[in-house]
């Protein structure tokens, strides 16, 4: 599918969606998605957005009523003051976006990363657990999620593997045609190719496997809910590319008729988007790479009892400012003798104390929801989190989690994305404890990971002068009961990162 006729497939889809769920539940999807890091992230831009969400420890002083912009087409709220450290936090970030966008459209491949913390070159502090994996591993992963035939499966795994480290494909399709055809001997016509790649482009994060850095941003825009901002966003990037690669604020501004603090707001979300989705997965194998935070911690005693914690982290405890309620109650009681001015006050402090309180029960929620995900892997899984074998994973998929949860799929496949549970045997993302079937000749259920244990460990005690074959290897399956085609040895290997065994001997 082409990729106008996608974005608007995709534009279509999430109008659609937001028009059959409410402000709050799109809210509550969004944070449950999140990693802890990422949530972290989101509340430090909530509390900047909104004065009236405030850390329950730490109250701010005597509300005063605040100004509101000249422009009366506008109904955002005006910017709050400042302190010292904001502001020099801003003038951070305004300074690594201005590194970053030196060149934008000139060398794709020298784009920096850059994202709204400001602190995107600095090494991150949180302790790295368990084993960490290349973005291609975990590309590699959510496919495994996916329901795709072998056809496609194929031609996906060679897309992930033909894309470069910061997650862009900058080979031609015509040639990827050519490769899959000598090097897979896959008959894949190029409308094919470019249809699996729109599957590969809805994995996260947003904009992997975009074919260029504009290609890249508007797939990240158009993961966003429907509103006038991401119209705006989608137009910049599309019909004022060169403009936005320049840093014309001021004729992007005027062409679209924005007021400065319209401007202000669209410039600061466009500052948002990654030019390099990969790098934030993690760099590839060979090199140092993302750190880990768990979301989960969980406790395995001597009896066999599991329980688990959520990882708040450095997550404060938001409440609504006093002072904003105590202004909106002042305001309500006299609003009969009101100013217009005064009842612009009241609006803006109504709307901010609303959004506040939506925030915060959206919280609630996600933590809820959290909640509910891990104990029910934790009970469909238990007996892997006793002995820590892979081989006691049992066949779970998402459906699983959602009919024990009450949950809908959506909300799971959300959860068990960029999630990680630390556990007393590693630290292993989500998405490892789930797995399709096999059904063994006698009629066991069986997880695939089962197998891929059993091939791991063949492979491992093989004599490396003379390593074993895939055809080798599937008799040695079909000996312990499972008898698999080669083909499908080959891609549970290939999945594991095991090369062939031309490659492996020594």
């Amino acid at each position: 599918m082409p990729q106008g006729q996608r974005n608007i497939q995709e534009q279509k889809q999430e109008q659609k969606l937001g028009q059959s769920f409410t402000q709050q539940q799109l809210l509550h999807a969004q944070l449950v998605e999140l990693p802890i890091m990422g949530l972290a992230e989101r509340i430090t831009t909530e509390m900047d957005d909104n004065p009236a969400l405030v850390v329950s420890e730490d109250e701010p002083d005597v509300f005063d009523s605040p100004e509101f912009p000249d422009d009366q087409d506008s109904t955002d709220a005006p910017p709050e003051a400042e302190d010292y450290d904001s502001q020099r936090e801003r003038e951070e970030q305004q300074e690594a976006l201005d590194n970053a966008l030196v060149g934008l459209g000139r060398d794709d491949e020298e784009l920096p990363v850059y994202s709204a913390s400001g602190n995107g070159g600095e090494e991150r502090e949180e302790m790295v657990y368990g084993e960490s994996v290349s973005f291609y591993d975990q590309l590699m992963e959510q496919m495994g999620l996916l329901s795709l035939t072998d056809y496609e499966r194929n031609i996906m795994e060679y897309i992930i593997g033909s894309l470069d480290d910061d997650g862009l494909l900058r080979k031609d399709l015509s040639q990827l045609n050519d490769e899959l055809a000598i090097y897979r001997n896959v008959n894949a016509p190029v409308a094919e190719i470019e249809r699996v790649l729109g599957m590969l482009q809805e994995l996260d994060p947003p904009g992997i496997g975009a074919r260029s850095l504009q290609e890249c941003l508007l797939l990240q825009i158009a993961r966003r809910e429907e509103s006038t901002l991401k119209q705006l966003m989608t137009r910049v990037v599309s019909d004022y590319f060169e403009a936005f690669t320049k840093k014309h604020w001021d004729r992007i501004q005027q062409a679209l008729r924005l007021s400065d603090l319209q401007a202000q707001t669209l410039f600061g979300e466009l500052r948002r988007l990654n030019p390099k989705p990969g790098a934030s997965m993690g760099e590839t194998v060979g090199r140092s790479l993302q750190q880990i935070t768990p979301d989960f911690i969980v406790d395995t005693q001597e009896d066999g009892t599991v329980t688990f914690t959520l990882n708040n982290g450095e997550i404060p405890e938001l409440t609504v400012s006093q002072s904003f309620l105590d202004s909106m109650k002042e305001y309500q009681q006299n609003r009969d003798n009101l100013s217009r001015q005064t009842k612009e006050a009241l609006l803006y402090i109504k709307k901010k104390v609303d959004a506040a309180q939506n925030f915060i029960e959206a919280i609630r929620m996600r933590r809820r929801t959290l909640m509910l995900t891990m104990q029910a892997i934790i009970q469909l899984q238990h007996q892997f989190f006793v002995d820590g074998d892979e081989a006691s994973l049992r066949p779970m998929i998402l459906k699983d989690v959602a009919e024990k949860t009450g949950l809908d799929l959506s909300t799971i496949s959300r959860v068990s994305n960029s999630k990680y549970a630390l556990t007393q045997w590693g630290t292993f993302p989500l998405r490892h404890f789930f797995s399709d079937s096999y059904v063994t000749q006698s009629g066991e259920e069986l997880s695939t990971r089962t197998i891929k244990a059993k091939l791991r460990d063949f492979i491992e005690a093989e004599d490396k002068q003379r390593p074993l074959s895939d055809d080798a290897l599937k008799a040695m399956l079909a000996k312990e009961g499972y008898t698999i085609a080669r083909r499908t040895v080959a891609k549970y290997r290939e999945q594991l990162g095991i090369p062939v065994a031309r490659l492996r001997r020594h």
